[in-house]
């Protein structure tokens, strides 16, 4: 039996180090019918960046024309570039039974819960404590004390709004974090609204 179901939107959202970059390859590897959500943007390619892989580059009067259109499903400003998630290759993503992850904050996550409710599962990335947070952003090497501090402050904005969320997962471990979100994944899949077979199916069984 073609027990075909509807893909979902998954948004994971942490504050920065908290590893949700990490769980996130985990779960694309572990899943090949997932994939992550591809954004439309109207900052200039960087070297090796693949149109419609890594983003949709376009011109600010085309995001302007597909924002004004109701195109997306969520946008933003960030410092002088838009960004912006693409309504038509999720919807499509959605109806061929595959799930896409979007990597956004709480302001994004609000914006695709007023667009797309049903097909959302959101989850918060929590770190097991703000030293850890911050001894993990320092263990990248990549940033200034100053960068580092910015990104704490900003951390707490972003925790207080934990409680907007479906789930919370605690990222104390990698392994334990990671099975904790396989089985939300496993329990949102099997959720009757997400089963397109059951009505057919159900029909033919009763009509017998």
């Amino acid at each position: 039996m073609d027990k075909r179901r509807r893909g979902m939107m998954i948004v994971l959202s942490s504050p920065s180090g908290a590893g949700k970059t990490t769980l996130t390859r985990r779960l694309l590897a572990d899943n090949p019918h997932m994939s992550m959500s591809v954004s439309a943007t109207t900052r200039a390619p960087r070297s090796g960046e693949v149109e419609g892989q890594d983003y949709y580059f376009v011109n600010k009067d085309r995001f302007e024309t597909m924002r004004g259109s109701g195109e997306f499903l969520e946008h933003a400003k960030v410092f002088d570039n838009y960004y912006g998630t693409p309504r038509g290759p999720v919807d499509e993503a959605l109806a061929q039974g595959r799930d896409i992850i979007f990597d956004i904050d709480w302001q994004g996550a609000q914006q695709l819960t007023q667009a797309a409710a049903d097909d959302l599962v959101r989850i918060f990335i929590l770190p097991p404590d703000m030293t850890q947070l911050e001894e993990r952003l320092r263990s990248r090497a990549q940033d200034s004390d100053d960068v580092i501090a910015k990104r704490m402050a900003k951390s707490e904005s972003e925790i207080s709004h934990w409680a907007e969320y479906d789930y919370v997962v605690l990222n104390d471990e990698l392994e334990p974090a990671l099975d904790e979100l396989r089985t939300i994944l496993a329990a949102e899949r099997s959720r009757r609204k997400r089963q397109l077979w059951l009505q057919p199916f159900i029909k033919a069984l009763v009509d017998g």
